[in-house]
């Protein structure tokens, strides 16, 4: 159970570096969705994280130009996936600020289940692959820094969210 927690949270951290390089490499269409990994920062954050973690990490030059490749290379399957995901919930957006149709939100929504089911398989992949590019000891880093924010995470749960403010 604790390899899978930290191999997720590996994955969400490579997630964010994975996002900046995506949205990089992606071509400067107007009409592009925003990057689905980086959940609404700006490439300034997504560009700090991907230097965070090279820093961290102490990544070789070799180590940064392999794994940008890997991230080029994987633009070709990882975009139009991200762009039917954008697509789809343009469509569920008629629903929300007009008449609803809960079949058809249904059915477009199982739709986007399933593109969301295939970006997640090509995002293990993906990140399985920058893992790979680790030195043992730089793998060793990363699951210590992934036991850390677990554990901040897990204390963070077990407070529970703040009490509402009072109505007076």
């Amino acid at each position: 159970m604790m390899k899978s927690i930290r191999f997720r949270l590996f994955v969400a951290a490579l997630a964010v570096m994975l996002g900046g390089a995506i949205a990089k490499a992606q071509t400067a269409d107007a009409g592009a969705p925003p990057p689905m990994h980086g959940h609404g920062m700006g490439m300034g954050m997504e560009d700090h994280m991907m230097g965070f973690f090279a820093k961290y990490l102490d990544l070789t030059d070799t180590q940064r130009t392999q794994m940008k490749g890997v991230m080029q290379k994987e633009h070709a399957t990882m975009h139009p996936l991200m762009m039917q995901v954008h697509q789809l919930d343009q469509q569920l957006k008629p629903y929300v600020e007009g008449a609803y149709d809960e079949a058809k939100v249904q059915a477009l929504v199982s739709q986007q289940a399933q593109t969301l089911v295939q970006m997640k398989v090509q995002e293990t992949r993906i990140h399985n692959e920058l893992y790979q590019l680790l030195t043992p000891d730089q793998q060793a880093k990363m699951k210590e820094f992934e036991a850390t924010r677990e554990a901040r995470m897990a204390q963070h749960m077990q407070d529970g969210p703040p009490p509402p403010p009072e109505q007076q």
